[in-house]
């Protein structure tokens, strides 16, 4: 049976690819793609280890010449971004994913592809299954489970199941990128609580929605200043303030770390008031599109009329409130780096908003790559929040990764990556998180670089992995560690 990857190098590592897109993995929900893993390595009779939060590792004894290498770490994480567009029937809690090819680029049909980071499990899962004539130190595969809620498993890992001090993190989204560096983060859940009263019986009631904005990674895509759909609906629903328009009830974006796409507000109108709803709502998507229309060119305000008549609507205050909060909490690029240039330094994405019984909760994720400015914004976001009666929990941020120049890996690195190329690669910090800050806490003397092949709109349905930069990811990967298995 033809296959969609048929025909694509390298095979094995496409062939581990297309076979973990049929294996549901959401974050927090990585059971079976674990169960997959193990059984791959039980298959294989490779030696594996794990911890209590899931994390694994499978082993591979070093081949022709490599046996008494030094150990190196392979890591990616198993689980992924699962976000699609608003018409799309997916259920990534059972469904494989729908892949198909367009100008060079594999996709998925409505769905994020999950290429971050399962591009990084099978090349891991390759090497695995390398056979013995290959030149090859010993490896520990790491696959961490729930890396994009939060760096959980990095987190929670146990330092005593992994070896080396080496590692190659497979996490990074440019070809021609050696990654040494990237911010910490944390985020913040804003629980308002509001009241209701008992709605006008003849109100009308309408569907207030921004939709078809480009989303996105919230520390890979923020320097871009893409549109938010939730500060974009709260801005309409501010100047709706005016007009006797009652709001029942919020809710936009999805996951902390992805841009918002979609946002949407049921309000009641009055029947007066309708044509000068709709005349505000024209003249503020006409004003968005002057802004933002070269970057999110799908921008669409829609707003529709709804059957249903709810029976209760926020009391003046309350909306007064939720609009007020959303409209003051911050969202874009904060600082650049004075040191670094073009580096986002700190950063605030307003994630997401909906209505949670009396409370509406809404979530922001902060990243900084300066731990000190990362908590003043978080104690900044605080202050707004207290100031609208808001309850906020702050968990605890994760570390960001301070670049080491004089690193070992660095060196032998760059020197195979500059063959390939033609010139040096980039040498970069990135302003999203990755789990090499967390794991170097946890394990001390490691040694690490991040690079990986391209991958854009990573977080959102448009992403997707560049093909041809696959098989020169691998190539590279390969040359290092050839050239490692001779120390």
């Amino acid at each position: 049976m033809s296959s969609i990857i048929d025909g694509l190098k390298p095979e094995l590592v496409w062939k581990h690819f297309e076979d973990i897109t049929k294996i549901p993995r959401p974050s927090k929900h990585e059971e079976r793609i674990l169960e997959y893993l193990k059984n791959f390595a039980n298959e294989r009779s490779l030696e594996m280890r794990e911890d209590s939060t899931g994390n694994i590792v499978v082993l591979r004894p070093g081949s022709r010449g490599g046996e008494r290498a030094p150990i190196v770490i392979i890591q990616s994480h198993v689980d992924m971004v699962c976000e699609k567009n608003r018409d799309s029937e997916h259920d990534f809690m059972k469904d494989p994913l729908k892949l198909y090819i367009e100008e060079g680029w594999l996709k998925a049909e409505g769905t994020t592809l999950g290429a971050d980071n399962g591009i990084g499990v099978a090349a891991a899962m390759a090497l695995l299954d390398m056979p013995d004539n290959v030149e090859l130190p010993p490896l520990e595969c790491l696959f961490t489970v729930d890396e994009e809620t939060g760096l959980t498993g990095a987190f929670a890992l146990s330092g005593e199941i992994i070896k080396g001090r080496t590692m190659l993190n497979l996490d990074t989204e440019d070809w021609g990128e050696i990654c040494i560096g990237c911010a910490g983060g944390g985020d913040s859940s804003i629980d308002l609580p509001v009241e209701y009263k008992k709605a006008p019986s003849d109100f009308l009631s309408f569907q207030l929605s921004v939709e078809g904005l480009r989303g996105g990674h919230s520390g890979v895509d923020i320097h871009e200043e893409r549109g938010n759909a939730v500060v974009f609906l709260s801005s309409i629903l501010g100047a709706l303030q005016s007009i006797d328009c009652r709001l029942v009830s919020i809710q936009g974006g999805d996951k902390h770390n992805a841009i918002p796409r979609e946002a949407f507000a049921t309000i009641l109108i009055s029947p007066e008031a309708v044509s000068e709803v709709q005349t505000i709502v024209s003249k503020r998507e006409k004003s968005l599109k002057k802004e933002f229309g070269s970057m999110e060119k799908n921008l669409k305000v829609i707003l529709s009329g709804l059957e249903d008549s709810p029976d209760e609507n926020l009391t003046e205050e309350s909306q007064s409130r939720i609009i007020g909060l959303l409209r003051t909490l911050p969202h874009g690029v904060l600082k650049y780096s004075h040191d670094v240039e073009d580096l986002v330094e700190t950063s605030n994405n307003l994630a997401s908003v909906k209505n949670n019984g009396g409370k509406i909760n809404v979530i922001c994720s902060t990243r900084s790559s300066i731990a000190e400015a990362l908590e003043s914004q978080r104690e900044r976001i605080a202050i707004m929040s207290n100031a609208y009666g808001a309850e906020i929990e702050q968990d605890e941020a994760y570390p960001g990764w301070a670049p080491n120049v004089d690193s070992s890996i660095l060196e032998t690195t760059t020197k195979i990556y500059s063959d390939l190329l033609g010139g040096k690669p980039n040498i970069c910090a990135i302003h999203a998180g990755l789990e090499c800050g967390v794991i170097g806490e946890k394990v001390d003397g490691m040694d690490m670089i991040s690079f990986g092949p391209t991958i854009k709109g990573p977080h959102s349905p448009d992403e997707r992995v560049e093909i041809s930069s696959v098989d020169k990811f691998w190539n590279l990967l390969l040359k290092i560690l050839k050239e490692l298995s001779k120390k």
